[in-house]
């Protein structure tokens, strides 16, 4: 016969089993799944707001209305060296005005590395990660500011 004292103690909780039915005590069927409805069962609109678009919702939106509205300006767009090399021939002068020709819509632009780049060209007036510095020197060419 064992003997209570000399039983392992248990010193930390089994953890509770969510979502077991009522009888686990711990939620019910929705335990663990938000709210009923649309969110649930699949997907809502971005304007959903009840039962129709209230005005509260198209408040909240601010008053941006062309062109700036669809690009972040603040960023600048990453253009990486192997793209660089198809569109530029040998010894030419790559500018923002040149790229923005090449790549529409975008005012910034910043210069990634490549796996390879081997085309001797010069840069004027754009940023550029500190690797691709690194591989543009290595292949003769020049970064103006």
């Amino acid at each position: 016969m064992t003997i209570l004292n000399s039983l392992f103690k248990i010193v930390a909780k089994s953890q509770k089993r969510v979502g077991r039915g009522y009888g686990s005590g711990v939620g019910g069927h929705t335990t663990g799944r938000g709210a009923k409805g649309d969110k649930v069962r699949g997907t809502n609109k971005l304007t959903f707001d009840g039962s129709k678009i209230k005005k509260s919702w198209i408040k909240r939106t601010p008053f941006l209305r062309g062109k700036h509205r669809v690009l972040a300006k603040s960023k600048p767009f990453a253009v990486n060296l192997g793209y660089i090399e198809k569109w530029f021939k040998s010894e030419e002068i790559v500018t923002i005005a040149k790229l923005q020709k090449k790549v529409d819509l975008y005012t910034h632009f910043k210069i990634t590395s490549a796996p390879k780049f081997s085309k001797k060209l010069t840069f004027k007036g754009l940023l550029f990660t500190q690797k691709a510095k690194e591989q543009i020197t290595e292949a003769g060419g020049k970064i103006e500011v």
